[in-house]
């Protein structure tokens, strides 16, 4: 499901921005962009995110921004800036036309401003920051499993009605075909072909039998109904229910002997695979 939340945290003289958002996708795939202060939460905030979310591609972004202080001392950190000039000295040497290193670039490189705060405070009130970001993400994502549900629900309607369709119109349908099998026979064969007759109508008689497809496609769509209804994680059970409504109707078109039947096949495998579109969406 797709999903999007945000909150900026003020830290006394700094400034943390977390984003978190996620798209569709079959399996759970976790991307980060994390300021260097906090790369090691990366663990840390993988399982919060797995606790809570099963099925999509979410990443977490994060921003820290250094404030002009109110109060206290903002230095920078010596040894980080002596490696920088070492290492531009060293660039320059092999690359002479290099330009050399702004006032910006240099106070937005990792860890040389210093802000006074412990890091382990900030790295505390970051993942606090994350636990509210991503409630606001799940709940995001509920309310577009809710359209998805509901949309889901509706292309079921339209599959079991186009069931109970074909249902009323079996007997019409196996009436008119023994007829016209047994005017065949007859054309064919003569009078004397009243034995070779029984054997074409039982033979077509099983052929034409889809009760028990109809009966499966009917507890599938219960089934269906009955795992929306009752919510949580359910995209892995859809998928399965998806592929056996798929295999009904597929043999439901394989034992089709008339323009109806294969016609209800037909308009049944387009709304299931439309269901499986929104299913693979689903948490």
């Amino acid at each position: 499901m797709t999903g999007f939340a945000a909150r900026t945290l003020h830290l006394g003289d700094a400034s943390l921005a977390i984003e978190m958002k996620s798209v569709n996708q079959r399996f759970l795939e976790i991307a980060f962009r994390l300021p260097e202060e906090l790369r090691s939460l990366e663990s840390a905030i993988r399982d919060a995110i797995g606790k809570r979310i099963h099925r999509g591609k979410v990443e977490c972004r994060m921003v820290l921004t250094t404030l002009p202080a109110r109060s206290g001392h903002i230095g920078l950190n010596g040894q980080i800036l002596e490696s920088l000039v070492a290492w531009q000295a060293d660039i320059r040497r092999h690359f002479p036309d290099a330009a050399a290193l702004t006032t910006g670039e240099i106070l937005r490189w990792p860890g040389v401003v210093d802000a006074g705060q412990r890091v382990d405070t900030l790295a505390a009130e970051a993942l606090s920051g994350v636990g509210q970001v991503l409630d606001d993400l799940v709940a995001s994502r509920q309310r577009e499993g809710e359209r998805l549900a509901h949309h889901i629900l509706s292309l079921l309607e339209q599959a079991e009605q186009r069931v109970a369709r074909l249902r009323a119109e079996l007997p019409t349908l196996a009436r008119q075909l023994r007829e016209k099998l047994a005017r065949r026979i007859a054309d064919a064969l003569g009078d004397d072909s009243h034995e070779r007759l029984a054997q074409e109508v039982a033979l077509f008689a099983q052929k034409m039998d889809i009760e028990e497809e109809l009966a499966r496609l009917a507890t599938h769509f219960a089934e269906v109904r009955r795992v929306l209804a009752a919510g949580g994680v359910v995209g892995k059970r859809l998928d399965f229910l998806m592929q056996e409504l798929h295999r009904e109707a597929n043999t439901l078109g394989a034992k089709s002997l008339t323009t109806e039947t294969t016609n209800a096949s037909l308009d049944l495998k387009v709304l299931i695979e439309q269901m499986r579109e929104q299913v693979q969406n689903l948490e």
